[in-house]
């Protein structure tokens, strides 16, 4: 069987109507790096950003429910109560996660309504 090598990219999606404010988030808010989007793929709109070997491509689409969703993107921080602080302070309300062995977390929707996950390895 051939073998996968690693994780290239995820993609999250926002409202179409939502490009600016999803902007402002995720590069002013997370602090993510924008990169280029091919010049071939310019025209469906959104972004993509990088956070060290990986990509976040952040897509424009129309949906219904996206609250409901278990998809999320988990991002692992060096200091979880201060992204803790950081986020509420931007009006995000944190839900605590179900605790497992070696990693603190909790999780969060961004104001899209993409679940996120920040943990810390302890």
């Amino acid at each position: 069987m051939p073998l996968l090598t690693a994780v290239h990219h995820v993609q999250i999606t926002v409202q179409a109507d939502q490009a600016a404010a999803a902007r402002q988030f995720y590069l002013e808010v997370l602090g993510l790096k924008e990169i280029s989007k091919p010049q071939a793929l310019l025209a469906r709109g959104g972004f993509w950003c990088e956070l060290g070997a990986l990509q976040i491509h952040i897509g424009l689409e129309t949906f219904s429910v996206r609250a409901e969703s278990k998809a999320h993107l988990a991002y692992q921080v060096d200091d979880l109560a201060a992204w803790r602080n950081h986020l509420q302070t931007q009006g995000i309300v944190i839900q605590d996660s179900i605790q497992i062995p070696g990693l603190e977390r909790f999780e969060c929707r961004d104001p899209f309504g993409n679940r996120m996950e920040f943990l810390q390895l302890l």
